[in-house]
């Protein structure tokens, strides 16, 4: 089983391959994902990371708050996106 992880504050020169490689040190990561802004395709400042749960657990316990590239982490189990009401077009 799964779990995916929120990591927020992250420095804009993070990528990918950042992600995952920092988290590989508690398990197995399936995947890992720096959100990117649609228009300028630069960095949001947030990634989510899907790894095994035992891994995860771990891996939110230790980096919650730890330094990576400059800025202090924000991690914990992802939440699942709320609906928004559709908004008018004009």
């Amino acid at each position: 089983m799964t779990k995916n992880i929120y990591v927020g504050n992250l420095s804009w020169e993070c990528t990918d391959q950042d992600l995952r490689t920092l988290f590989a040190d508690f398990g197995d990561v399936s995947s890992a994902r720096v959100i990117e802004d649609r228009e300028t395709g630069r960095s949001r400042g947030f990634g989510f990371v899907e790894m095994e749960a035992a891994g995860a657990e771990q891996a939110i316990e230790s980096l919650n708050g730890s330094d990576y590239q400059g800025r202090n982490l924000k991690v914990n189990e992802a939440q699942p996106r709320q609906s928004r009401p559709s908004r008018p077009r004009y």
